[in-house]
């Protein structure tokens, strides 16, 4: 970070300038904490003072350490009308625009950075793979220090990948498997360890369901993330119920967390109220702990400095951002992350699907006729009211919800292209674009039912019991 108060502050966003804050403020500390020459601490003061005026100037707000600007959750789309605000927190998603929620002005208010050609360039070099089509693809589109990973994964210095579930049902949907299946290729390609956490306590907290069903999920879904096809001897699974009660490393890291958190600063990121429970509360510093790798002693051998990188869709960005901001205040490294773009409903994009409606999306017990039904009778279309008007005028390919579970599922990017074009210039019509999609997932969901048939109660056993990874450390 550039030392000079000159630098035009003007066009940084709120939550820049509230990062820009933080790490001056981290560096004060760590100057006074070296016993620096006293020009130099004084400097740095001065431009915190500085950092904190325009802080205050651009949002009204004092400054407070953890507490982000209280806007993070709203995306306005460039009106003023109540209604057509995209809202985004890690429970809602909600937008009015049928193409779905407008991601670079979602990059501009979270402070995070867009995943362009440069770093898709630098991944392939980094790996000698041909980057995963949601990378081509934009699907995966926003990241928090990816670049300082690279640097680590260059200089062959180890770092390790963590994603998670929050077990609400027993069927998982063809949404959930999108970060599993990116964190697969992420781990073959890398070569490092995960560990996926499963949050039934959390499920437990905020759904209406005993803490034993919610246990319950946490198994079962740990059998369809295995399905994906991870490595057992690379991949550690958890329950936050089992875990937490056998990890001191895990507890630790929690009241790390929770010491350096005040109740203001979750209720302002989290919008939580004084009628939740305090479970609620404490819970996101659970979701926290496992980005620091003293969490889990027994794969990284109690060493404390090994850098965590989050797939995740961006709804969970405001976990981490707390996480990134207490993590220096603790001895730790920040998490880099991957965010994805969210995952229509069939009924269209303006919302996530939810797992209590069979018909917002495809599940992974879905047979091939419920397939086919959901798909011909709830996928929304952009096509045209007559066969006559779709030939003349084309259909809409950026709200078709045809295009947008092919754009995730179809790898082929040459076949997809080309229904896009056909589809857009009316030679290609709705039912026969569905159709396409039909036979595209009805093979992905079977293939994957099969997979998950071999995997025993014993198998699941074995990927969540606390032990060594096939890694040293």
């Amino acid at each position: 970070m550039a030392d000079s108060p000159n630098c035009d502050l003007r066009s940084l966003s709120p939550l820049q300038l509230f990062e820009r804050v933080t790490e001056q403020g981290e560096k004060v500390r760590a100057l006074k904490a070296g016993k620096a020459p006293k020009d130099e601490i004084d400097a740095a003061v001065r431009m915190l003072l500085s950092l904190k005026l325009s802080y205050k100037t651009t949002t009204g707000q004092d400054y407070q350490a953890g507490l982000p600007p209280k806007d993070l959750v709203l995306i306005n789309n460039g009106t003023t009308k109540e209604e057509d605000e995209d809202l985004v927190d890690p429970w809602n998603v909600q937008t009015s625009n049928a193409k779905g929620v407008d991601y670079d002005k979602l990059i501009v208010r979270f402070g995070s950075s867009k995943i362009d050609t440069d770093l898709i360039n630098r991944i392939e070099r980094a790996t000698g793979q041909k980057p995963h089509h949601f990378l081509r693809r934009g699907i995966f589109f926003s990241h928090r220090d990816m670049d300082q990973v690279l640097d680590a994964y260059e200089n062959k210095k180890p770092f390790y990948l963590y994603t998670g579930r929050g077990p609400s049902s027993q069927a998982m949907h063809v949404g959930h498997l999108i970060p599993f299946m990116f964190t697969k290729w992420l781990q073959e390609v890398f070569d490092v360890p995960l560990v996926i956490q499963l949050t039934d306590d959390e499920k437990y907290l905020w759904k209406d369901m005993t803490i034993e069903k919610a246990h319950e999920y946490a198994r079962e879904n740990a059998k369809d993330i295995i399905a994906c096809g991870f490595d057992i001897n690379k991949t550690f699974i958890f329950s936050d119920l089992d875990y937490l009660g056998t990890s001191a490393g895990f507890y630790k890291n929690i009241v790390k967390v929770q010491k350096h958190v005040t109740f203001n600063q979750v209720k302002g990121i989290f919008g939580f109220t004084d009628s939740d429970c305090i479970g609620k509360i404490s819970f996101p510093a659970i979701q926290a702990a496992p980005s620091f790798s003293s969490s889990f002693p027994q794969i990284f051998n109690g060493k404390e400095n090994i850098q965590c990188l989050i797939p995740c869709a961006i709804d969970q960005d405001p976990y981490f951002r707390m996480t990134r901001d207490v993590a220096p205040r603790i001895g730790q490294p920040k998490p880099a992350l991957l965010h994805s773009v969210f995952f229509p409903a069939l009924q269209g994009a303006q919302t996530k699907m939810s797992a209590s409606d069979p018909n917002s999306s495809i599940f992974l017990t879905d047979t091939a006729k419920q397939i086919k039904t959901k798909i011909n009778k709830h996928a929304f279309s952009g096509g045209r009211d007559t066969i006559e008007e779709h030939r003349k005028y084309g259909g809409n390919c950026d709200v078709d919800v045809s295009i947008m579970y092919l754009t995730f599922f179809l790898e082929d990017d040459d076949r997809l292209e080309q229904l896009k074009q056909a589809y857009t210039s009316g030679e290609l019509l709705t039912g026969e674009l569905k159709k396409v999609l039909i036979e595209t997932m009805q093979p992905l969901v079977a293939a994957h039912q099969e997979r998950r048939k071999q995997v025993t109660d014993e198998i699941v056993k074995q990927f969540m019991t606390p032990r060594k990874l096939a890694f040293e450390f």
